[in-house]
């Protein structure tokens, strides 16, 4: 009998084993969808300020026990694999020739490939965070702070970049927003890593600190270590969205000379329609009836989505958009598809008061699948890309201007909201308003909602006044302050009209960039050379 129990008490102590093995990964796990529900269609921006600080506790202690590693892949996966787990919208493919298989086949292994990225990039930070195990608390949260940003910024350089933490806060936090106007998208960052390191350090020096309540009874000394991590992550937190009500409440001159009343055509053109000649039937009387609607309504000029028009630049002056503006003599951008030699590229025409072409803008950076296939030596041949056309399509040129007959523009071709620099660039060279064309038609509902929260930060961060539309939704017109003064319907054909102002402000992120990331670089780097001579002497 006493064997018996014996036996089973061990059994129970091996499953307990087993789950005490297995809890840091549900942790981890379980905060990586905490922090994946901060952005649509969820939207609870406020837990992105605690979704990181169970992952730090595990890395540092994971540290401390060497036979132990840190879950950090299972964190990025899960955080980056909600976030976007949009991209799967683009199944069935069915209506590019892809059978529903192979279809299903790349989804996910698009899907897989860009999460378990994302889980790479965690790995990556947490791999520095176990070395400085040792490290005081401070330095932890400095370098864990520098870090982060460094890796956030590497990654979107590259051409895979859409999920940032900074994102996590919009559309909802615009205060905190507010941040990137001195120094971009990385200080929202930055602030959101060290609120949370904070809270995890003073966790960590809680349980410490009760652990020496047991052996010591001093009570007053423990109180006091505990109360300020946490009274410093407070204090942080406060004094960051202070800074940003500032920036929020200071008012926008809107002065006459400067209104600009666009008018916005939403086409509402299904994706599998555009190969065909129905879909561009379709295409071409929505937009020119659009056009001539808010033409008769006096605006200034229309913005149409992203390839609203799905010919050659050189078939585009004969349709019925065009012979529009010539009678009209309302200035037109209008997407369509450049031509470059043999190649083409995704393009938004300026059309002047005379129906002529006057500028144009080619989309510089591509989606993958979309409109580029990553590894297209194996997928190349299943799928050839998601677009109309079967010519080859290239990026245009990084350094691009628009000029425009009211002054120069910042544009923007659909994936390049996630691209921050795009736009410091352009406000740089002197854009004084942005004109935003997509077509989202790809994807799941929510994906178009988190391209207009990028929208929304790119706006605040160059202090511009931004014109969005889009081909199925959601089309927008935002302010300086990124507030959302229209929004369309999703699925719909839509017209509107709306007053922006151009402006000629130059943010301190405008003019400098991202000083803030090499700045807790170098002084990371710096503390960090000045701690370890200090221990070895």
């Amino acid at each position: 009998m006493q064997k018996k129990q014996s036996k089973k008490q061990g059994e129970q102590g091996k499953q307990g084993e087993k789950l005490t093995s297995l809890l840091p990964w549900l942790i981890a796990f379980a905060s990586g969808i905490l922090m994946g529900a901060t952005v649509a269609p969820v939207g609870a921006w406020f837990l992105a300020w605690i979704a990181l600080a169970p992952l730090w506790v595990l890395i540092v202690t994971s540290s401390k026990r060497k036979n132990q590693s840190p879950p950090a892949l299972l964190w990025g996966i899960a955080y980056h694999g909600i976030a976007l787990s949009w991209i799967t919208g683009i199944h069935p493919m069915t209506w590019l020739g892809v059978s529903w298989l192979p279809s299903l086949a790349i989804t996910l292994f698009c899907w897989g490939f860009i999460s378990a990225l994302g889980g790479i990039f965690v790995t990556i930070w947490a791999a520095v965070m176990v070395r400085l195990g040792g490290q005081k608390s401070w330095l932890r949260i400095l370098i864990g702070t520098a870090v982060w940003c460094g890796l956030e910024s590497l990654w979107s350089a590259g051409p895979l970049w859409w999920s940032s933490l900074a994102y996590t806060q919009s559309p909802h936090n615009l205060v905190i927003l507010h941040l990137g106007q001195l120094s971009g998208p990385n200080i929202v960052t930055a602030a959101i890593v060290a609120v949370n390191g904070l809270i995890a350090e003073g966790c960590m020096n809680h349980r410490d600190a009760e652990s020496a309540e047991r052996i010591s009874s001093v009570f007053s000394a423990p109180l006091r270590f505990v109360n300020k991590y946490f009274a410093t992550a407070t204090g942080l937190l406060i004094t960051l969205h202070l800074i940003g009500f500032i920036l929020y409440t200071r008012p926008i001159a809107q002065l006459p000379e400067a209104a600009l009343k666009v008018g916005i055509v939403q086409g509402n053109i299904p994706n599998r329609l555009l190969r065909s000649s129905e879909g561009f039937r379709r295409a071409e009387e929505n937009y020119t009836n659009g056009y001539i609607s808010l033409a008769n309504q006096g605006v200034d000029a229309v913005l149409t989505a992203e390839g609203a028009l799905p010919v050659f630049q050189r078939n585009l002056m004969a349709t019925a958009l065009v012979a529009a503006v010539k009678e009209k003599g309302v200035v037109a951008w209008i997407g369509a598809f450049g031509e470059r030699g043999r190649s083409y590229t995704i393009s938004l025409f300026t059309f002047n008061h005379q129906g002529e072409i006057v500028s144009r803008y080619d989309k510089a950076k591509l989606v993958p699948l979309g409109e580029y296939i990553p590894f297209e030596e194996i997928l190349g041949a299943i799928v050839q890309r998601l677009s109309p056309l079967d010519a080859h399509q290239v990026a245009g040129s990084a350094n691009q201007v628009f000029d425009t007959p009211f002054g120069r523009a910042i544009a923007s071709i659909c994936y390049e909201s996630a691209f921050p620099e795009q736009f410091r660039y352009q406000a740089a060279a002197g854009g004084q308003f942005i004109l935003s064309s997509s077509n989202d038609a790809h994807y799941t509902q929510w994906m178009p909602l988190q391209h207009h929260a990028q929208d929304i930060m790119r706006a605040i961060e160059t202090d511009r006044w931004s014109a969005r539309a889009t081909n199925t939704g959601y089309s927008a017109f935002v302010d300086p302050h990124g507030r959302t003064l229209w929004i369309s319907g999703y699925n719909t054909y839509e017209t509107h009209t709306e007053t922006i102002y151009r402006r000629q402000t130059q943010t301190l992120y405008v003019r400098w960039g991202d000083w803030l990331t090499p700045l807790l670089l170098i002084f990371s780097g710096g503390f960090w050379l000045f701690e370890k001579v200090k221990r070895e002497k």
